[in-house]
């Protein structure tokens, strides 16, 4: 049984989808960052950027207890495992791969900024607000011209760049993004969220948690204590 180390985030319920779609089975341990559980020493031996998800394998590729952490690398090692949601040539395996480094390197850290500036600063600035907000606007153009070429991210086959990047767009409207702007990303997110294990997998863990009201939560999060040498 794979033991997973997350929390309700949109990193997090990548893993859980995927685990959820290859039927494997996997025990969840909450690591709640607003707690500051992901500076804890045993989560630091797994997980050494303190972030969000990890997994330890019993059952390792050479057969012994096998542990990662980044969000792209543990769906990848999944996919591997169990010869699911990556393609079987080369030519879909690296098409794959590269629109899951595009949710990697451009839609999770671009919305992040874009969700952290218009809900979570302390300030509001315009002009990060914009450049942001302008930013999600562009790639969710990008994800509407693809699908309606491809129908998935990666071509005619739901993946694991779809999986990763579905998560994302769930907060579509604290993003300030307008679904009638594009019909075609709302068609693929609307038939992602509908797969089984797809509910099965954003509901891991989500009655843990709660809004972000409290100072410490917030410093753990964003302030000095995110920050600290470990």
């Amino acid at each position: 049984m794979i033991d997973v180390y997350s929390w309700p985030t949109p990193n997090g319920h990548k893993v859980h989808i995927m685990l959820e779609e290859c039927g494997l089975p996997y025990r969840v341990h909450a690591v709640n960052i607003g707690r500051g559980d992901q500076f804890q020493p045993e989560f630091l031996a797994i997980s050494p950027n303190n972030k969000i998800p990890a997994i330890v394998d019993p059952d390792g590729p050479d057969g012994r207890p096998f542990s990662l952490f980044e969000s792209g690398a543990i769906l990848v090692y999944l996919a591997s495992k169990t010869g699911r949601f990556i393609g079987t040539t080369d030519r879909e395996k690296f098409t794959t791969l590269q629109w899951l480094m595009f949710q990697m390197g451009g839609v999770g850290p671009m919305l992040g900024q874009n969700h952290h500036f218009r809900i979570y600063a302390p300030e509001k600035i315009g002009y990060a607000i914009d450049r942001y907000t302008n930013e999600a606007r562009r790639l969710y153009g990008v994800i509407d011209k693809q699908v309606a070429r491809e129908g998935y991210l990666a071509g005619p086959e739901y993946t694991i760049a779809d999986i990763a990047t579905f998560p994302w767009l769930r907060s579509w409207e604290n993003q300030g993004i307008d679904w009638e702007e594009f019909p075609n990303a709302k068609r693929w997110f609307d038939e992602i969220a509908a797969r089984p294990a797809v509910r099965r997998g954003v509901e891991v863990l989500a009655n843990e948690r709660k809004p972000l009201t409290d100072d410490k939560a917030r410093d753990l999060l964003f302030g000095k204590s995110q920050y600290q040498k470990r």
